[in-house]
Parts: C-alpha cells; structure tokens; sequence
C-alpha cells in the first residue's frame, strides 16, 4: 500500500456488518493509514461493529442516532476530546420503512417520507455541519447514494426521492464547506448485496440487472468502493468536490438492456 492516508483520522457511520459499503470503504482508508472511530446504532449493531472495529485497530466506538441531537453532541465532542481535530467523515446512512420499499411509490405515507428524508439526507447536512467544526485546516465529508435518484428503480420508491434530496444536499454543501478548505463528495455504487440493499423489494432481480446489461458485465465490489473513498479523501481528491462518482460498472449510462442476439455479447 501507497500510506495515502498516513495521519489522517476519520469517523465512518453506518457499518452494520462486513458486508456493508461503509466497512468495505473502512477497510481500504485503514489498509492506507488512515485511524478509525466508528459509530453504532443500539446494541444489536454494536456487537458487530466492536470486532469490525477491533480487525483495524480501532477502539474508538460511539453511539449516534441522527435523529437525538444529544448523541451527535455527545460523539462529536468526544472526538475533539480524543483527537482535537478530523480529517474525513464517512456517512452511510439511509432508512426507510422497508414495507414501503415493496409496491407503488404513490402509496407512501406521509410519516414515512418525513421520516426517510430526515435520516437519508438531513442527517447529512446535520453531520457535515458538526464535522466541519473540527476541520480547521479542510477536509473531506463523503456520503452514498443511488442511481435510483434520477432514474426509477424497481421498489426503490421514496429512496429515490431521499437520494435526489441527497445528491442536491452535496452540491450546496461543497459551495458552502469549500472555502474552509472541505470537499464534500457522493459515490454512487450500483446494486450490492448488503444488509440494507436486501430491504429493496426486488433487490435479487436489480444486481442480475446490472451484472447482465452494464458495460463491464459486473456490479460493484467493496473493494472498488473502498477504492474510491481512498482517492476522495486523500490529497489526490483535492481538486473534486460537489461530485456523484459512479462506481456502478457503468450502468449509469445504460439506456436499455443490452440485445443478447445482436452477436456482440
């Protein structure tokens, strides 16, 4: 490995287990140099998180609900406490109702949509706002989302809507952030098979999908996502901010499925 993030410390939010994108993009800032804390969300998650944690050498664990003000405060202020200062946060968090996630978009409930947005995409704002606090000297705020955000997805439903929200949330937030020196950034996977993607009515049919008709003929890896993250929050990302990266093997661009008889495949 390079060390690209030799020195620089970070917190990642919303690893749920070693399937998750957030763990994937974990593993690659650590196997760079990078020092992790972490964040769960009850108990459950937490005993999944500790020995996740622990593989990277990591013993800084925090508990944080996005909609209880007072563990974001309480967690922010034991990161400046222990470190003084960070230089990346990793938000990969996204909820929504999954018997909603089933069905037509029209019949999503109001308390759903209200709920959906504050997590996926206000918690965002609210976290980047928090971090920003301890960047005196600039960093990076990265985030995921969907292809389901601008183009309709199969039971992604109010998601999509979530993620557009998402995605807008990240441009006003790299003008506003960028001139302390903060780059705030979205990478975009296609279907994976993770703990919160098999919420998703459908979610077997939509990674055959995108294994079958994408450019490269594959869905995403955490390795290639991991990858990603590297990049972004390293010294070599320090031009890029605002940005939706791509790292869906190119379905993006895809229009129809692919002709199987037109010989090319």
């Amino acid at each position: 490995m390079a060390d690209l993030m030799r020195g620089k410390r970070g917190l990642i939010m919303g690893v749920a287990n070693d399937r998750s994108i957030a763990w994937g993009i974990a593993r690659a800032l650590s196997a760079e140099g990078a020092e992790l804390a972490f964040s769960y969300q009850g108990e459950a998650l937490k005993k999944r998180v500790v020995p996740l944690a622990a593989s990277v050498g990591s013993d800084l664990l925090m508990e944080i609900d996005v909609t209880d003000d007072a563990t974001l405060e309480r967690s922010f202020a034991t990161l400046k406490e222990q470190w003084g200062s960070i230089d990346f946060v990793v938000h990969a968090i996204a909820y929504s109702d999954k018997t909603e996630l089933t069905g037509r978009f029209s019949d999503t409930t109001r308390a759903n949509f209200q709920n959906s947005l504050t997590i996926s995409c206000f918690s965002l704002i609210d976290v980047a706002r928090r971090a920003a606090e301890l960047m005196p000297d600039g960093g990076t705020v990265l985030t995921l989302t969907f292809q389901g955000s601008n183009r309709v997805w199969p039971s992604y439903n109010v998601m999509g809507v979530a993620k557009a929200a998402l995605e807008s949330t990240v441009r006003y937030l790299a003008s506003d952030l960028g001139r302390d020196g903060i780059r705030v950034n979205a990478i975009s996977p296609g279907p994976m098979k993770t703990l919160a993607g098999a919420a998703i009515g459908g979610a077997r049919k939509t990674f055959k999908f995108t294994e079958e008709n994408a450019p490269l003929r594959a869905n995403a890896t955490l390795e290639a996502v991991g990858g990603t993250a590297v990049w972004l929050a390293s010294d070599y990302g320090a031009c890029t901010t605002g940005e939706i990266v791509h790292v869906d093997g190119g379905v993006h661009v895809v229009g129809m499925p692919t002709p199987k008889a037109n010989g090319t495949d």
